[in-house]
């Protein structure tokens, strides 16, 4: 049976990603950076005064800050892709397939700004007093009603999604690394973080907020520092090695993984698989985000394609790059990453990335399981909730007792399912998105906007 379920998702996957989805986002990306004026470097700027609560104001409508609102969608998008993910594209694609994960991270800064934008323009409020956006709210409130059954369909996706990349694979890459270097029985590390994932979701999006709020920053700077400290060593291989890639990222015989084409479908695969660009997941964390003008969160999420994919996902690849190990090694995934760590630090790399990998697929799943709540609820109602937290605790564990490769092509599916419709409907509404920016600047160049260097409204 298992066997069976494993060759369809294979067969599902090579299906499903292969030129039209990668020509949608490629494709996509930058039709929005054209349409929105290169929002991604000229709104960068403005993403930071933002995010540093210089427009925070008390009594906005919302739940969390803008800060933690970018540490909660950070927290679901900088987990394993950026460690695992990183490692099984250089392993599939070679060197050539970061540079394609870079054009995707840049390109994904402008339609992160669009649909985390629109959520946040066309969210509601529910009776409770609780305020919800994503894809299934800016599909009703910006298309209209007659287009309801895409937005059912979208939350169907968004929790059969949030049981793969968000849940499984954190958990089975987690428990897989600490079998290999300490020994502990993946039944172990499943049974204890998913006890601890519990205690978390169970306290909803302010919880949520609270500990990615405080996690997030510090995991990824430790992990940056950690491979910025191998790159300093070798400066003059890092550089050699930035030609090495953008020669293979055109090459007609790259060094590994066969053809330029696949070498582009690999990198944009897991390009997306990190930072969830165009996947419409994003934007349910930040449209609860407290503002009064919705495009202003747009900027705060152009800023995760670039903190996850161009500085995160950079500092796994140029380790496994630097240290040769993905020419020769039979690991793969997170096993690879280590390898590469322990190459320039023996023993290290075991303690090192163990640590990150537990951080990282903690805050995913933290994240991702608000995601997945929301969507149930836009599905079933209040009465969902509550089953669909066990649900996702329970994948958690079976997460960590299964293989990789079928979690792996049941992500990838997965994924698609949600990035083909909602990167449709960013299309359908793109006027809107950009009427919408071209208000904002209008009013930020006449200082409807004011900053307060002094007040910060307290968060949490």
């Amino acid at each position: 049976m298992l066997e069976t379920i494993e060759r369809v998702l294979s067969q599902a996957v090579g299906f499903i990603w292969n030129w039209p989805v990668v020509m949608l986002c490629l494709g996509g990306g930058l039709y929005f950076t054209v349409r929105l004026g290169f929002i991604q470097f000229r709104g960068f700027p403005h993403a930071l005064k933002v995010v540093a609560g210089r427009y925070d104001r008390a009594g906005e409508p919302g739940a969390i800050s803008h800060y933690q609102a970018l540490s909660a969608a950070l927290s679901a998008t900088v987990g394993l892709g950026n460690i695992a993910g990183v490692a099984i594209a250089v392993k599939m694609g070679g060197p050539g397939a970061v540079f394609w994960m870079w054009m995707i991270g840049l390109l994904g800064m402008a339609t992160k700004f669009t649909e985390c934008g629109l959520a946040t323009h066309f969210r509601t409020t529910l009776p409770s007093g609780e305020v919800r956006g994503g894809p299934m709210y800016y599909i009703v409130r910006g298309l209209g009603a007659r287009w309801r059954w895409l937005a059912i369909l979208f939350s169907t996706f968004c929790v059969i999604a949030s049981f793969g990349i968000g849940d499984m694979f954190q958990s089975n890459q987690t428990a897989q690394v600490l079998r290999d270097y300490f020994g502990v029985p993946v039944w172990v590390t499943g049974g204890v973080m998913a006890a601890l994932v519990a205690l978390v979701i169970i306290g909803g999006i302010r919880r949520i907020g609270q500990v990615a709020g405080y996690l997030v920053p510090f995991m990824c700077a430790t992990y940056v520092i950690g491979a910025g400290i191998i790159c300093l060593i070798h400066f003059g291989e890092w550089c050699a090695m930035l030609g090495v890639i953008v020669r293979d990222a055109f090459s007609l015989r790259p060094l590994v993984g066969g053809s330029l084409g696949a070498v582009i479908i690999i990198g944009v695969r897991r390009a997306l698989f990190s930072s969830e660009s165009g996947f419409g997941s994003a934007p349910i964390a930040h449209a609860a985000a407290r503002s009064e003008v919705g495009m202003r969160q747009g900027f705060v999420a152009l800023l995760e394609p670039f903190i996850d994919t161009i500085v995160v996902c950079s500092a796994t690849a140029s380790v496994i790059l630097l240290s040769g190990t993905y020419l020769n090694s039979q690991a793969d995934g997170v096993s690879l990453t280590v390898q590469a760590f322990d190459h320039f630090f023996p023993g290290f790399g075991s303690i090192f990335v163990s640590y990150a990998v537990t951080l990282f697929a903690f805050s995913t799943a933290i994240s991702w399981s608000y995601y997945g709540e929301v969507s149930a609820h836009h599905l079933f109602g209040e009465r969902a909730v509550a089953p669909y937290k066990w649900c996702f605790v329970l994948f958690f564990f079976i997460g960590a007792i299964w293989t990789l490769t079928p979690i792996m092509n049941f992500s990838d599916v997965a994924n698609a399912l949600m990035l083909i419709p909602n990167v449709l409907v960013l299309f359908a509404l793109s006027n809107v998105a950009a009427r919408l920016t071209g208000d904002y600047f209008a009013k930020l160049r006449r200082k409807e906007f004011t900053m307060d260097p002094v007040r910060r409204v307290k968060t949490g």
